[in-house]
């Protein structure tokens, strides 16, 4: 039975990581496990093969396995969106369609880094991606990454196909929920791309948010949605609040924190893929007192004090 997006993409969905075994080839059991984690704790989808999956250091191949793996793993379960980052246009369709043909939802397509496309530029990549697969597409915006931003004129444009059902924004302004909600078509979804803001983005109107933090932390970070959409804007700040330190952290140096801190939960290993290393001694304690923060509260399964 077709599910519209509108009904899954919402609220946290977590960004996964691709764990790494000590020949530098994925842990398809440690990933699998991950994902297994996750629906457990209710998410309505997962994203696979993008930001912190380390998606640029991905063969074809090795996405195409990450993907069917999510999918054999979800069974229906839960939605997968599976990134098709490049920079080469050309490059990202035939990631696309190996993520249609290994059974994603939904693909997940960046504005592409270092080439610094003009606007038409993005709309021409973007609709070429959309035209050769059956699947939606959602958009993500990452202007720290890519330098050039997906203006809010674009938007609205690529929006006029209805195949592009959601934004991934992680430029960090939390008043464009509310800037373009009365611009956007009845179910598209906007989800924040930054954990640091995300709260401030939902809170001003945005549908959730694609998070590194909601890998570690997939039950408090329900909480917080539900309490926002319930009015509990204090509960909600509070918790959020909380979680700052381990956030920040995260975000320092994405997605080798993100590993050591699921790392230290005992759910994978923190190997990275190169260019990417692993966190330094110095950078490993910030993230354990990061947990030790929040560990005296039993906000985090599997942490202690």
């Amino acid at each position: 039975m077709f599910i519209p997006p509108s009904a899954w993409f919402t609220g946290f969905i977590p960004d996964l990581p691709t764990p790494f075994d000590s020949a530098d080839a994925i842990d398809l059991k440690a990933f699998a496990a991950l994902c297994e984690r996750q629906i457990a704790a209710g998410v309505p989808a997962l994203v696979v093969c993008e930001t912190a999956g380390e998606a640029p250091t991905l063969s074809p191949a090795e996405q195409a396995l990450i993907i069917r793996t999510a999918v054999d793993v979800a069974r229906g379960r839960v939605r997968i969106i599976a990134g098709a980052v490049s920079n080469s246009t050309g490059h990202a369709i035939e990631l696309a369609r190996r993520a249609e043909a290994a059974g994603a939802d939904a693909v997940m397509s960046v504005v592409p880094a270092y080439n610094r496309p003009m606007q038409e530029g993005m709309l021409a990549h973007f609709r070429a991606i959309a035209g050769t697969i059956g699947l939606p597409v959602i958009l993500h915006d990452a202007p720290s990454r890519t330098l050039r931003p997906l203006a809010d004129e674009t938007l609205l444009r690529l929006v006029e196909s209805r195949q592009f059902v959601g934004l991934r924004d992680a430029s960090g302004d939390i008043t464009r929920p509310m800037r373009l909600s009365r611009h956007l078509p009845a179910g598209f979804r906007c989800l924040s791309g930054d954990d640091t803001t995300a709260f401030g983005f939902i809170a001003d109107g945005g549908d959730g948010a694609i998070s590194e933090i909601a890998n570690v932390a997939p039950d408090l970070c329900r909480t917080i949605f539900s309490h926002v959409r319930q009015g509990r804007l204090q509960s909600a700040r509070y918790l959020d609040r909380r979680l700052m330190p381990l956030i920040a952290c995260l975000a320092k140096e994405s997605p080798a924190a993100l590993k050591c801190a699921l790392g230290v939960l005992g759910l994978m290993s923190p190997a990275t893929r190169l260019p990417i290393v692993p966190l330094d001694a110095a950078a490993q304690r910030d993230v354990v007192r990061a947990f030790a923060a929040i560990a005296d509260e039993e906000l985090i399964d599997g942490v202690s004090a």
